[in-house]
């Protein structure tokens, strides 16, 4: 083989390794403290992870190709040859085989040597997109340069695979890292900035409130937590994730009792049964200012207003279709204008296919233009997915649709 680079020895891939790390925590600390703020911890996330993770190489094996070419080789150190005066090159006519193999990822992973090796690493040419392998004869021995090849392409696969599992558990832990000093990075500027003790939105529990058809909660207070806003920074009032829950478990208990009780309900529209909700949410809570704190505006809001924002909404309506559920997403939408706005989307079926209205719905949610990720939700009939606001990518709302088979009006 002609004379290639001596892979996987130049640099420790430990050191390259904390390195990278290194740059992204400067590059997190860096941020200017408003766009910090004002963009979602996992959006920030994904932005770092992927200006810093390192990419494992990927060999693409079947998009190997072949060159050759006319080369003079020098064979004045081939002892099967009869040369009397070694000192001196003795060239013969000979061809060059030059074997292309594609790969993806980073490159200088090549140049790096892994936690586990042995003595023998491979040689090759390293570009940005491709590893060449190069083999010299004064014959045409197909069989040789073929087994030659393969040989040193084996080599390659097993550094790789020693690469590759020591990038894949940096990544993971690079990741966690990265999530961890933004949000320490985030509580550091909240505190320095003294908003965190500040803010308080109460939310208190009615003494009085009946459990006939919710499970009985302890009485509390809803805090609000301080997410970022625009440029320059202001705290906004949210609902606590706990009090969020709750909220959409008294909504489910609600339909648990639509379910028992038929025939009062069979009749009811979207109106109606909002109502119903209301009754059941203002049971539990109490408002401020009066004596009730979800309330509605136009045809089937249900909310929560602190300051004339809107920080719960849920819309009621019944199935009928993607292109009226979608226009529901871009109805709830053109409500929430704060950022961290907590809602829901309350999806009533009176048809038979109940199961195919469950499936048809997580794909439409992926399919409106303000969708940005799925949470995790452990039910068959709820789906919970994050959007951001209709002007701002960087200001997001949790959506969960909850889909109910209620009583057939037929």
């Amino acid at each position: 083989m002609s004379n290639m680079e001596l892979l996987f020895s130049r640099n420790d891939l430990s050191a390259i390794l904390q390195n990278q790390e290194k740059n992204a925590i400067q590059a997190i600390d860096s941020v200017d403290v408003n766009r910090l703020l004002n963009t979602s911890t996992d959006d920030l996330v994904d932005y770092f992870v992927g200006e810093h993770e390192v990419k494992p190489i990927r060999i693409l094996n079947d998009q190997t190709y072949v060159d050759q070419t006319e080369v003079k080789i020098d064979v004045s150190q081939d002892g099967s040859r009869a040369i009397f005066d070694r000192s001196r090159p003795f060239y013969l006519d000979g061809t060059r085989i030059t074997f292309y193999v594609p790969y993806e990822g980073d490159g200088n992973l090549f140049f790096c040597h892994p936690s586990s090796y042995d003595y023998n690493p491979p040689r090759a040419l390293v570009n940005q997109s491709e590893i060449q392998f190069k083999y010299d004869r004064p014959d045409h021995d197909a069989e040789k340069v073929r087994s030659e090849f393969d040989s040193d392409l084996g080599k390659l696969k097993r550094y790789l695979n020693w690469v590759e599992k020591d990038v894949v558990q940096f990544n993971k832990q690079f990741i966690q890292h990265i999530r961890e000093r933004i949000e320490w990075r985030k509580e550091k500027v909240l505190k320095d900035r003294g908003l965190v003790s500040a803010l308080g939105f109460p939310m208190k529990k009615r003494t009085n409130a009946p459990s006939t058809y919710v499970a009985s909660v302890s009485r509390k207070q809803i805090k609000p937590i301080p997410p970022a806003t625009t440029e320059p920074f202001t705290p906004e009032l949210t609902l606590e994730m706990g009090e969020y829950e709750q909220i959409l478990s008294i909504i489910s208990n609600m339909v648990l009792v639509m379910e028992r009780s038929p025939n009062a309900f069979r009749d009811m529209k979207e109106e109606d049964l909002r109502q119903h909700f209301l009754v059941q949410l203002n049971g539990q809570y109490e408002g401020q200012a009066t004596g009730e704190t979800f309330n509605y505006q136009g045809k089937t809001d249900i909310l929560i207003r602190v300051n004339d924002r809107n920080i719960f909404i849920a819309e009621c309506k019944f199935w009928k279709g993607e292109k009226a559920f979608l226009e529901t997403l871009d109805q709830l939408l053109g409500y929430t204008s704060w950022r961290d706005t907590k809602t829901a989307v309350l999806i009533f079926n009176r048809n038979k296919n109940f199961g195919e209205v469950v499936n048809a719905i997580p794909d439409a949610v992926k399919k409106h233009p303000n969708y940005k990720r799925d949470l995790p939700l452990s039910s068959e009939t709820n789906s919970r997915s994050v959007f951001h606001q209709v002007d701002d990518p960087n200001r997001e709302l949790i959506i969960t649709v909850m889909a109910f088979n209620i009583p057939s009006d037929e």
